[in-house]
């Protein structure tokens, strides 16, 4: 059973922020959490990022996801939205 991860990221940012945000999505990929992510427009400011992870692996994504948050200072640009069935 799949699980899905939303993030909400900020549509106006820096380049050198924009490439930090094209790297964790890179990186979710790479290591394995997902295939693709999907994105969509939530309104004028923030798209929503949205991608499936096995159960085995979802607090694992999560966790990486906060924690590269958090190393590359990027808490005003990414938000980990929500994890639903």
């Amino acid at each position: 059973m799949n699980k899905t991860i939303k993030l909400r990221v900020k549509k106006e940012i820096e380049r050198e922020s924009e490439l930090k945000v094209l790297k964790l999505k890179g990186t979710l990929i790479t290591n394995g959490y997902t295939e693709i992510i999907y994105i969509e427009d939530e309104n004028k400011d923030f798209h929503v990022n949205t991608f499936s992870t096995s159960i085995d692996l979802k607090k694992e994504a999560e966790n990486y996801i906060l924690d590269y948050i958090s190393s590359h200072n990027l808490n005003d640009i990414i938000t980990l939205l929500s994890t639903v069935k």
